[in-house]
Parts: structure tokens; sequence; C-alpha cells
């Protein structure tokens, strides 16, 4: 009997709806295919979110340990310099990479009370949302979808900002108040996407793997993901950026904000996929030279 694929994931309910997407993906293609699920928890599970890599790095250590063939990770939590002997062996096509309100009383972004408590773990949020409106008040959101929701529900915050893909993966979309569109909130570098890492040199899960990859999602966060390590942002740094392809070129958009919202840089490029690192590198040479950027997001 064939060894199950074992399939490395964190244990959220929301790290398993992705898992689930890989199996049933690989599935699709090789029916026959045995698959093993094994959960382990890493440090952003046990609140260590100041750590680089917080939610994947135990993941890759099991991958290099032989523990597991693949690891699912969400795209924007894989730091973009690459981990010695592993590969990103593919990126799903991608799922809604806006933001999303979700609020008490069937608020929307318009009309939330001045002095409204906005929860948001993301200072990429919390930048762009003070742009838009000074008069709220942002504070810090922190845990899986679930912990969020319910301290809403507690009354802890009026009005709390989540990503649309992972509420979209738990069917969960319908308590969303309003969409952002990009214009109002451009998405964090590889939001909304799943990746599949391998070791380097495992060649048949390598090629099980590259039969999920999605060519457009792809390029697009390449591009967005040179953009963040050409700038040396992390996920503290108001750094946000979105590629797509359109008409055969890939359209790069990225801004850099003050924290505090007082400033905020806006630019684009495009040019060939096949570019996209060049062109994510050119953009935030661009953009670094254009305002008062500040790598620790000050």
């Amino acid at each position: 009997m064939k060894r199950p694929l074992r399939i490395g994931t964190r244990g959220s309910a929301l790290a398993l709806a992705q898992a689930d997407q890989v199996i049933r993906r690989l599935q699709a293609r090789d029916p026959t295919l045995p698959t093993e699920v094994v959960i382990i928890r890493t440090s952003g599970d046990r609140g260590q979110r100041e750590v680089r890599g917080a939610f994947v790095k135990e993941l890759q250590h099991a991958l290099l340990k032989g523990e597991i063939d693949l690891a699912v990770h969400s795209l924007k939590d894989l730091p973009t310099d690459p981990a010695p002997g592993l590969l990103l062996a593919a990126v799903l096509e991608r799922e809604d990479p806006r933001d999303v309100l979700i609020a008490r009383n069937g608020w929307t972004w318009a009309t939330l009370p001045p002095g409204a408590r906005v929860g948001t773990g993301s200072p990429r949020r919390t930048a762009q949302l003070r742009a838009l409106r000074s008069d709220l008040v942002y504070l810090p959101l922190v845990g899986n979808v679930d912990t969020r929701l319910r301290r809403l529900r507690e009354g802890r915050y009026e009005a709390i900002v989540l990503a649309a893909g992972g509420l979209i993966r738990l069917g969960r979309m319908a308590e969303a108040t309003e969409v952002f569109s990009l214009e109002q909130i451009l998405p964090a570098p590889g939001q909304g996407a799943i990746a599949v890492e391998i070791r380097e040199e495992d060649e048949a899960t390598r090629a099980l793997a590259e039969r999920l990859n999605h060519p457009p999602t792809w390029w697009a966060v390449k591009a967005e993901r040179a953009f963040l390590r050409a700038l040396g942002g992390g996920c503290r740094v108001p750094i946000a950026a979105y590629g797509s392809l359109e008409e055969g070129r890939l359209v790069l958009e990225g801004r850099i904000a003050a924290l505090d919202g007082t400033w905020m840089i806006r630019d684009r490029i495009e040019g060939p996929p096949e570019m996209a690192e060049a062109l994510g590198e050119t953009l935030a040479e661009r953009m670094r030279a254009a305002g008062p950027f500040k790598e620790d997001g000050e």
C-alpha cells in the first residue's frame, strides 16, 4: 500500500480549511492518492507573534526533519527569504484579496459613529484606515477568526477588520457588513493566497505540488513579495501591495504609509509577468526614493 502524503498544517479552523483545499485539488487529479493531515502547533499559535515566521517555522522544521511531505501556509505568513533546503512549489488560485468590515448594529464604514473602537492586528490596515477616518479609535486585535469575532460580540469593539479570503473559506462571509475596495485598503503581499512548501530535493512531492500552481496568482504574488523584500518590511511595517494580470501584463500597485495615517506613498508599475521580481524591486526602489519611508514603520 502506498504511504500517505503527509500534509502539515496549523490546527486553526482556517488552516485546516486551507489544507482541505489542497487535498481536494490533489485528489481531483488522483482520486486514489492517500493523504494524512499532520497538525503542528506554531510559535504564533502559542502567542509568540513577534517571532519572525511565527506561523510557519515549526512547519518548516517538520519538513526538513522528514516528519511531513508538504506544508500548507497562508502565503502572507511566509517570510520572503527562502528557507535553506525548502522550496515554494505552488501557489493556489487566490481567493478574494480584499479586507472586510464586520460591525455591530449593522454599521457600515461611513456610519460608524465617531470614537467607535475598531479592532485590527495589522499595522497595514491601521495606517490605511486612519488615512480614511482619523475620528475612530484603532485597537489591537489578535487571535484566530473565531476569537476575533467572539471579541466583537462581547462588546470590546464596535467593528473589526478581517481578510475576506479567510471568511470565504470558513463559509462566514455573510457576517461582513461591508467589503473595502482595493482603492480604500490595499492588501498585504500574498493576502488570499495559499502556499505549498516542500523539501527542495523531494522530486516526487514536487511533481504533485506543481499541479496545484495557478500561474496568474504565482506571478502576481512573486512581484508583491519581491516588493516587500526589497523594502525590508515585515508584518509590523505598513506596506501593502497587490499584483494582477491585465491583458497579459502584470500590474503591481504598492503603498507605504505612516502608522498614524499622516502620509502615504502610492505608485504602480507594469510589465511582462516573467519580470515579476524585477518589477517588484523597481517599484520598491522608486517608492523608497519618493518619500519619508522608515523601515521600522514609525
